[in-house]
């Protein structure tokens, strides 16, 4: 496949895509001013995707109207200039339904959707929220298959039926099992995207269309650069800027990472906020290790 054709593969979602924070002011409070410029910034550095309301964005403890709002402001930032996906995964099918319908309302691009989480699922329970949910509007959705958060994984054959659907076009996949995402995309056309940043390259090898990263806060150029130089057949430059990202990404998932971008956000003079309970705010410590990190990677 050309990399011409990769790239046309690619619009419903962008490729080098951030989860991103949302912003909060001091007493909790969305802060909309905040969260358009950290958008822009976003974009400005290379990302040509967002994902807003997804876990890094703490979508756990927004309400439905403050993530109606939180999008309304992304779109309104960037939404001319990159795929802004909403993220409207709960475990609940009806009310997921009601959070892709308000993100089809508020102008969202494309939809990202994580597996029921807690009430456990059987895969037919599975593939049921999931075409249930497809079904809902005609925006491009994203599968997120995270296991360790959801428990339940999406198993290969539920994938593989599941992109049957047309709105289905996209894998977020976050569930460290290679040879499964090998054969899902060996028997499908579904888009894959490297939810995993420590895994960003070898999913690359495997024919992933981009990432949905955290470390894109800060890293996007580096991953720019390092998707265009496997696309362009340069391995050797490809694994160099893969190996350069690894101590930042260390050092941010060295605990809840929307605790460690929103602080370094903070340290570095961008709009990263507070976070909300039960989370709680990183310490100095490993925040001067993220800094060090960058520093060395941008070294």
């Amino acid at each position: 496949m050309s990399a011409g054709s990769v790239e046309s593969m690619q619009h419903p979602f962008g490729s080098v895509v951030t989860a991103m924070v949302t912003p909060f002011t001091a007493d909790g409070e969305l802060d909309l001013a905040g969260i358009e410029r950290l958008a822009s910034h976003l974009v400005d550095i290379g990302n040509d995707g967002l994902v807003v309301n997804g876990t890094t964005g703490e979508a756990s403890t927004t309400s439905d109207g403050e993530k109606s709002e939180a999008l309304r402001a992304v779109i309104s930032a960037v939404g001319d200039r990159a795929i802004v996906t909403a993220g409207v995964g709960t475990n609940d099918t009806a009310h997921s339904v009601e959070l892709a319908h308000q993100a089809q309302a508020a102008g969202a691009h494309a939809l990202l959707a994580v597996t029921p989480y807690y009430n456990r699922p059987p895969q037919s329970g599975i593939l049921h929220h999931f075409r249930t949910l497809a079904d809902a509007t005609d925006l491009p959705m994203m599968l997120y298959d995270i296991p360790g958060r959801s428990v339940t994984e999406i198993a290969t054959p539920t994938l593989i039926e599941l992109a049957e659907h047309p709105n289905i076009l996209a894998v977020k996949d976050a569930k460290a099992d290679l040879p499964g995402s090998a054969r899902v995309l060996a028997a499908t056309d579904l888009l894959y995207y490297s939810g995993d940043d420590a895994l960003n390259l070898p999913l690359l090898a495997l024919g992933a269309s981009g990432f949905v990263s955290v470390v894109g806060h800060f890293l996007a150029p580096t991953l720019v650069a390092m998707r265009r130089a496997f696309l362009d057949g340069d391995l050797e430059a490809a694994r160099r800027l893969h190996f350069s990202t690894l101590p930042t990404i260390d050092a941010v998932f060295v605990t809840q990472a929307a605790m460690t971008v929103k602080a370094t956000l903070n340290r570095q003079g961008l709009p990263g906020g507070t976070v909300r309970a039960p989370l709680v705010e990183a310490s100095e410590t490993d925040v001067d290790a993220v800094m060090t990190a960058l520093e060395a990677s941008s070294g």
